[in-house]
Order: C-alpha cells, then sequence, then structure tokens
C-alpha cells in the first residue's frame, strides 16, 4: 500500500511541475501577444489619424481616435 502511495505522490509531484513549467510558458506567451497587440493598436491609431489629413480633412492634432484593442491590451 505504501508503494502506490509513494508511486502516485511521485506521479501528482511531476504533473504538479510540468503545470507549472506549462503556466509559465503561458504567461510568456500572453506577456509577448499583448505586446504585440500594443504595437499594432499604436499604428492603426496613428494610421487612422493620418487618413483624414492626407485627404485634407482634419487637423491630426484634434482627432481623437479610440482603438478597440487598446481595451483588450489594457485587461
Amino acid at each position: 500500500m505504501s508503494e502506490q502511495l509513494e508511486g502516485r505522490l511521485k506521479s501528482l509531484e511531476m504533473e504538479f511541475e510540468t503545470g507549472k513549467k506549462m503556466l509559465a510558458e503561458l504567461e510568456t506567451r500572453e506577456s509577448e501577444l499583448r505586446a504585440t497587440l500594443l504595437r499594432i493598436s499604436g499604428a492603426i491609431q496613428v494610421l487612422r489619424e493620418f487618413i483624414p489629413v492626407a485627404d485634407g480633412q482634419a487637423d491630426p492634432s484634434v482627432a481623437e481616435v479610440e482603438t478597440p484593442v487598446m481595451s483588450v491590451v489594457a485587461n
């Protein structure tokens, strides 16, 4: 009985360590993805501000544009 418990304990410890490693990898991927979304969001905002200027319609200094991605990145 003791051997079964020790075997199960080892199995659970290995599974736990594997889970911790997977979680760390996912957290790294999440951080990288948030940085990518932030860069894309900035590019979207810049392009939205330049489109009216290119068409001669607006002054970019007064254009207020909210990028939908920013709400995702902020969370």
